[in-house]
């Protein structure tokens, strides 16, 4: 794998226990399961190497379509959680490592954001498409 680029983007990161399930059911589910094969193989590549991020954006705007919610870039994720994170009042240093930010300014400054009355209407559309529940 490429160095990353910062130290804070090579430590660990945690997953919630819904997120957890969702990507061992797709480990369980695709051709490339074993432990040398990446998460998300690319069938090109036979499992060797991840898909690649055009192919990624490129599903992101399929899905995006098909829930009706328009073009979205795959960078407006980070946008919506740290949204998210400071709509359940999580505190800004938790944030911070949340989102894997050296200063606590890029947290606070670019990826700051208001949630409004909206959101509730949105967030189930986002989530049944994200975990294909609907």
């Amino acid at each position: 794998m490429d160095d990353v680029k910062t130290i804070y983007s090579g430590k660990l990161m945690s997953i919630g226990p819904q997120m957890l399930r969702v990507l061992k059911a797709w480990r369980q589910n695709t051709r490339f399961s074993s432990e040398e094969d990446w998460m998300f193989a690319s069938p090109a590549q036979v499992g060797r190497l991840p898909v690649s991020y055009p192919w990624v954006w490129q599903m992101f705007q399929k899905a995006a379509a098909k829930a009706g919610i328009g073009k979205l870039g795959t960078h407006s994720l980070r946008h919506s959680y740290r949204s998210w994170l400071d709509a359940v009042g999580t505190a800004i240093a938790v944030q911070q490592k949340l989102m894997r930010y050296s200063d606590i300014r890029t947290t606070l400054n670019i990826y700051g954001d208001v949630v409004t009355d909206e959101w509730p209407k949105r967030i189930p559309k986002w989530w049944g498409w994200l975990f294909r529940l609907k």
